[in-house]
């Protein structure tokens, strides 16, 4: 009991855009998470890696408020808090960015970028212009698409995987968000649309926000992660600083934990 307090009390640190303590969550019978401890610190990318079935999806609902925990502590910006919705979660400032892109095809950019949140005025009208020069903004200086067959006006439909996956995590930054949750941004997508995905989620990095890079493939998510926690069958098992250890040490660990259930 005296080192749960303890790991409790160590969460609320200045340095620590999030953390969530102790956080168990069983559906019925079926125990999913077993008291796992995560954090984000401020500008930090973390890859949260691990099969399928290990409790990542869980875990990160729970942050953003589609599940209550059944027990556990969450702490953003130092403060403890209890996350209700994912509205509460958005407005705080904890974007999720899933891997089906939850974007309207058949729409324009800008219309995408704006949708559920459009700029109007004081008579309820919609500020057009001024959404269509924000996407522009966000399409070339905080994106960097270079492409002049792209426009504010492309239909999303037109663009690639990986482009559809630039205008998600746009969307995501410019409305502020502090935390951005990528939930296998890279999954159905060749190699090289794989590679600009990871630039856009480099971007993340340099404008001084942080992210949770979710995936069951490391080779994805070593270039661009500063720290990996590794969840299997509800429990962390194993945590790594990006300088302390390879790729392939990383991936090798991955390949024992499925064999024998633990890291050695």
């Amino acid at each position: 009991m005296e080192k749960e307090k303890a790991e409790m009390a160590n969460t609320s640190s200045p340095e620590k855009l999030v953390s969530m303590a102790n956080i168990r969550k069983s559906f019925g019978k079926v125990v999913v998470l077993k008291g796992v401890n995560f954090d984000v610190r401020y500008n930090e990318i973390v890859g949260l890696v691990g099969d399928n079935g290990a409790g990542k999806s869980t875990l990160i609902k729970i942050l953003t408020g589609v599940h209550q925990p059944d027990r556990g502590e969450i702490y953003f910006k130092g403060k403890k808090i209890t996350i209700h919705s994912v509205d509460m979660s958005r407005d705080m400032g904890i974007e999720t960015v899933y891997q089906e892109r939850a974007l309207s095809e058949q729409q324009t950019m800008w219309r995408n970028i704006f949708m559920g949140r459009e700029l109007t005025d004081r008579f309820g009208f919609l500020r057009i212009e001024e959404q269509k020069n924000e996407t522009e903004k966000i399409l070339r200086e905080q994106m960097g698409f270079t492409s002049k067959a792209i426009t504010t006006d492309s239909i999303v439909k037109s663009l690639s995987g990986g482009e559809k996956q630039g205008i998600a995590i746009g969307r995501a930054l410019y409305f502020n968000a502090e935390l951005i949750i990528l939930d296998e941004p890279t999954m159905g997508l060749s190699l090289a649309e794989t590679r600009r995905v990871l630039d856009f989620v480099g971007n993340i990095k340099e404008i001084g926000k942080s992210a949770i890079f979710i995936s069951h493939n490391i080779y994805y998510v070593y270039p661009v992660a500063d720290r990996f926690v590794i969840l299997d069958r509800g429990s962390i098992a194993g945590e790594f600083l990006k300088a302390e250890i390879s790729q392939d040490e990383l991936v090798d660990k991955m390949v024992k934990l499925a064999k024998t259930g633990k890291i050695e």
